[in-house]
């Protein structure tokens, strides 16, 4: 490569700015202390060796000079790329944004930098995207993305990729992953609109290729048996997606198939917002007419009207431990794979009502 020695790749990291190349060895001069302190001081992994004073100062120096990692030498020296990747199925969704905070909250403690791929739900562009981060030596995957019998966790396996799942997780348990407790969920959505004086209540389903969809769906029906109702008085609708659109044209077929209703749990709160178009748009009210449970409390369902009923859920805790799972994966600290269930809770707002 012209202009770049052996060395520079190979030995000291720097980056070059208008001043010329700020390197560890110049920052040691600075400071008067030896380029192997400077070196532990800037490295995540190492830091606490240092004394704090000492690494303040350090850190303090480098800002001034402007040295930042040069991350293609230290791959090159380490043999470790210190990345991961994320796939998301829509970005969009602002569910995710709390998971991937707490993903970054872990893995850029350890040093690590994250690459996030809004992949979709086509298995192709998954497989796709997850062989071109594995030729930029990506260090491990967390998916939100997989179905209940997903090809890519064992396409993951095959390249001998650490895998963590979030948020979902598939039917065959071969790999570790973080969920929250779905059929508990739901049975706390039943249990609350039993109380409330329900005794129709329907279900809008997610996707139940999904473990998410899934499981939930399977919640409700344990939950209305639990309570004593017919199946008879509790028909689940499944929706196209986790979308606000999917959700309205399922709430709508609900309202044509079964009028009798007085509330419906949702699937999740995208689809309990599309509920909410679809009642109003029928000359309805929520909670008058129907009350509505959603699921995630996701961020501002509290200020939209009536401020939406939810099952809540810790994403930020949910990213936290997937990457806390994926770290110990890559540093070969864990044992056995672990499947982690976050339990849910139950927030009362004003989309539900006694009848």
């Amino acid at each position: 490569m012209r202009g770049a020695s052996l060395g520079a790749l190979l030995g000291e990291e720097s980056i070059v700015q208008r001043g010329g190349a700020t390197t560890i060895k110049k920052i040691a001069e600075e400071l008067g202390v030896h380029p192997s302190t400077v070196s532990r001081a800037l490295n995540p992994t190492t830091r606490g060796l240092i004394r704090k004073e000492t690494s303040e100062r350090i850190e303090q120096a480098a800002k001034k000079l402007g040295y930042y990692p040069n991350a293609a030498a230290a791959s090159l020296r380490t043999g470790r790329s210190k990345l991961i990747g994320v796939f998301l199925p829509d970005i969009s969704n602002p569910v995710f944004s709390p998971i991937l905070s707490g993903i970054a909250e872990v893995t850029s403690e350890a040093g690590f930098a994250t690459i996030v791929a809004d992949v979709g739900t086509e298995a192709r562009s998954q497989t796709e995207m997850m062989f071109e981060l594995v030729a930029r030596r990506v260090e491990g995957l967390i998916l939100a993305t997989v179905s209940r019998n997903d090809d890519l966790v064992q396409q993951c396996m095959n390249e001998r990729l650490p895998v963590v799942l979030v948020n979902r997780a598939e039917s065959l348990m071969r790999v570790s992953s973080v969920t929250t407790d779905d059929v508990h969920s739901m049975r706390l959505a039943i249990d609350h609109l039993y109380e409330a004086g329900h005794r129709r209540i329907g279900h809008l389903a997610g996707p139940q290729n999904l473990s998410t969809g899934f499981l939930r769906n399977k919640g409700f029906r344990e939950g209305i048996a639990d309570v004593g109702l017919a199946a008879n008085d509790a028909p689940v609708v499944e929706c196209a997606g986790y979308t606000r659109a999917a959700g309205q044209e399922a709430m709508q077929t609900m309202l044509k198939d079964h009028p009798g209703i007085t509330a419906v749990v949702a699937s999740n709160d995208l689809v309990a917002l599309g509920a909410y178009d679809a009642v109003y748009a029928a000359g309805l009210d929520v909670p008058d007419n129907i009350s509505i449970v959603g699921h995630n409390d996701m961020p501002l369902v509290d200020m939209v009207h009536p401020p939406l009923t939810t099952i809540r859920i810790s994403h930020r805790e949910l990213g936290r431990e997937a990457a806390r799972l994926l770290m110990s994966e890559i540093n070969h600290d864990g044992g056995a794979r672990r499947s982690i269930v976050l339990a849910p809770e139950l927030v009362v707002r004003g989309s539900t009502r006694r009848v």
